[in-house]
Order: structure tokens, then C-alpha cells, then sequence
């Protein structure tokens, strides 16, 4: 398949028969910039939005946040005929309000997840939201704990508070010195951060790269476009019904679990984006391994990015806003170094991008193996001894 890409010609031909959308007169370096711009604002709001919901709580933060960005997002149309500057500025608005989503969401799950039921219930949490409607909802239906709930049931809410007894922490004061000491949160930073890499590199480059070199009209077939995030939507959810089965049914350790889930998460999406690098103009190969690449990202919610909570569940917003705001740099400078690696938009140069993301995040899976600890830490204990999940 090599040798195919290296013979194949800069780009895939045009099909006939397809209408150009409306077209915006930026060049590479410009789109670059635009595509980054939300994470200008994203990164700030990661360890405030995270220290603020231990503090007061994440459904009022977590709710106007996704407003928020619903409402700034209906007008990205306008702010792109006003201009670059406006588009910019429209997007880093709409990464602050985001910003605080998953921090906040990390917080209120410390409260209500039981420990054998984390995986699931966070993967389908993570698996989608639907903007204001949403947030009505959210308002009406959604309390910061179980003990402020106002229709749980009196079995339910013992049951809750009974399996995290053990293993939240009634110190007043964050321990911030311990936390950036930790060696199984720089582990999760690492894997996060290379995660990111290429989640981030498809996320906005994707609709590039099916335009550009398989002139495949993102706009004009939106269906197929999608189809690699529906794979990975869909195996977030089954992900977490499985990681939780395999610890709760057949007993594997939370920190088996995690890393056997992290490794398929991230090598898995490096090899077959690799190798949709390498297969010349062959479309409905290039989208199958990119649907499979992106799909089996998802088992990466019940491995690394659920960590936060097996290691200190009392601080796992705080924790969240920490990697979180390293694993926001690849969606700031990734599209920026995408596009100045792929000035003429050849398959060559598409390569070097997929290879360097598929490189990061092999390097992330296993340093992530190495030193992440699937037990609450003695540091984020009030009286520091540790509990085993």
C-alpha cells in the first residue's frame, strides 16, 4: 500500500456532478488560526471551571456554559461574513463557556457514581448533548448531589452515599503541592494531551482532507462525514458498558481495565489513521479506516478519561480542568502545524500529519500503562489512607 501512495497523484479526482458551497476567500494559515481560536478561550476556563464546581457545585456552571456556546454558535454564519477578526473572537467566546463543561460534569459524577458504575455512566454522559433544549432540562431535572435531589428514592440515594464513603475527602482545602506531584495525574496529562492530538487533527481537519485529497464535498454529503463520529458515539456507550462488566462480573482491577481500554483507545485510532494515509485515492477505504480510526477512540472514555475519579473522586473536576487544559494545546497549535505541513495538499504531506499524531499517541498509550494507578490516592483523602476500587 506504500508504494501505491507513493505513486499516487498529489490529489483524488473530482467526482461530477457536485456544487461547490459557499466559499470563504482564507488561505491555509488563515483557516489554521480559525480552527484554533475556540481553544483560546477553551483553555482558560478548565482549572477555574473545575475548582468552582468543587466548591458550589457543577449544575448551574454546567448548564449556562453549554448555553452559552448553543446561543454564540447560532451566530458563527454572521460572525464569518463579518470577517476573520469577528469569526475569531466568535469562537475563543464560545470555547470559555465551553470550557467549564467537563470539569463541572467530573465534579457532580464524584457525588453521584458509584464506583462499578463510573465507566458507563460517564461514557453515555460524554456520548452527546443537545444545546438549549438540553439546558431547560438540565435546570428542571438535574441536582449537585444526592442528598439535594428532589425525587430520588431513599434506597438509591443510601446506596450512592454508601460506596463513596470511603472514598471522598472532607478537607476543606484543595491539597494543590500533592495533586501536581502526583505521577498517575501527569500520566493521565500525557495520554490526554496525545489523545487530543489526534482527535483534534480530525475534528478540524477531517472536512479538509476529504475535500482537498479525496475531493470528497463535505458539505454536500454530510451523512458519510458523520458516519466516523456516529462509530465513535456508539462505542463510548458500549465501551463503558463493558469496561464496568468486565470489573464488576468478572473482577478485573479498575487499573486493568483503564489501561487495556486506554491502549485500544490510542493505538488503535494511530494505526488505522496511519493507514488511511497510505492508500493512494481508494475513497470508501479512506473512510472506512478513518470511521474505524475515530470509533475506536471511544473506548478511550472508559480508560484515561475517567482516571481522574478512580484517583481522587473528591477532586476529579480539579483534576479534569489540570489535563484538560494540557490536552487543550493540540486543538490551539494542531490545526496550525497541520496546515503549514500541508501547503500544496498532497498525500505526501497529509502523511507526515497522520504519522506524527499516530506517533504521539502511541507514546501517550503506553507512558499512561506505565504510571497511572487506579486507586484513590493518599493525598486526596481526609485522613490519608488509601482505598482500593
Amino acid at each position: 500500500m506504500a508504494r501505491r501512495a507513493r505513486t499516487a497523484p498529489p490529489s483524488c479526482r473530482a467526482p461530477r456532478g457536485r456544487k461547490p458551497g459557499k466559499r470563504y476567500q482564507w488561505d491555509a494559515e488563515t483557516q489554521g488560526w480559525i480552527l484554533g481560536s475556540f481553544f483560546y478561550g477553551y483553555i482558560i476556563t478548565q482549572i477555574p471551571g473545575g475548582y468552582i464546581a468543587s466548591k458550589v457545585g457543577g449544575k448551574l456552571l454546567l448548564g449556562f456554559g453549554i448555553l452559552g456556546t448553543a446561543v454564540l454558535t447560532l451566530f458563527t454564519p454572521i460572525a464569518a461574513d463579518f470577517g476573520v477578526g469577528a469569526l475569531i473572537v466568535l469562537r475563543a467566546l464560545e470555547g470559555l463557556g465551553e470550557g467549564v463543561t467537563f470539569p463541572a460534569m467530573h465534579a457532580m459524577w464524584s457525588s453521584w457514581a458509584p464506583p462499578l458504575e463510573r465507566s458507563k455512566l460517564l461514557s453515555i454522559s460524554y456520548a452527546g448533548i443537545v444545546g438549549i433544549i438540553w439546558f431547560v432540562l438540565w435546570i428542571w431535572l438535574v441536582s449537585d448531589s444526592p442528598e439535594t435531589h428532589k425525587s430520588i428514592s431513599h434506597c438509591e440515594k443510601e446506596y450512592i452515599l454508601s460506596s463513596l464513603k470511603n472514598q471522598l475527602s472532607s478537607q476543606k482545602s484543595v491539597p494543590w503541592i500533592p495533586i501536581l506531584k502526583s505521577l498517575p495525574l501527569w500520566a493521565i496529562v500525557v495520554a490526554h494531551f496525545s489523545y487530543n492530538w489526534i482527535f483534534y487533527t480530525l475534528l478540524t481537519l477531517l472536512p479538509t482532507y476529504m475535500k482537498e485529497i479525496l475531493r470528497f464535498n463535505v458539505q454536500e454529503n454530510g451523512i458519510l462525514s458523520a458516519v466516523p463520529y456516529f462509530g465513535c458515539w456508539l462505542c463510548m456507550i458500549l465501551s463503558g458498558q463493558a469496561a464496568d462488566h468486565l470489573r464488576a462480573k468478572w473482577n478485573f482491577s479498575t487499573i486493568c481495565v483503564r489501561r487495556i481500554f486506554s491502549l485500544i483507545g490510542m493505538i488503535g485510532p494511530a494505526v488505522f489513521l496511519v493507514a488511511a494515509g497510505f492508500i493512494g485515492c481508494d475513497y470508501s477505504l479512506a473512510v472506512a479506516f478513518l470511521t474505524i480510526s475515530t470509533t475506536l477512540g471511544g473506548f478511550c472514555s472508559s480508560g484515561f478519561s475517567i482516571n481522574h475519579l478512580d484517583i481522587a473522586p473528591s477532586y476529579a473536576g480539579i483534576l479534569l480542568g489540570i489535563t484538560n487544559t494540557f490536552a487543550t494545546i493540540p486543538g490551539m497549535v494542531g490545526p496550525v502545524i497541520a496546515k503549514s505541513l500541508t501547503p500544496e495538499n498532497t498525500i505526501r504531506e497529509w502523511q507526515t500529519v497522520f504519522c506524527i499524531a499516530a506517533a504521539i499517541n502511541v507514546f501517550g498509550a503506553f507512558f499512561f500503562t506505565l504510571f497511572a494507578k487506579g486507586e484513590v490516592q493518599n493525598w486526596a483523602l481526609s485522613d490519608h489512607h488509601g482505598h482500593r476500587n
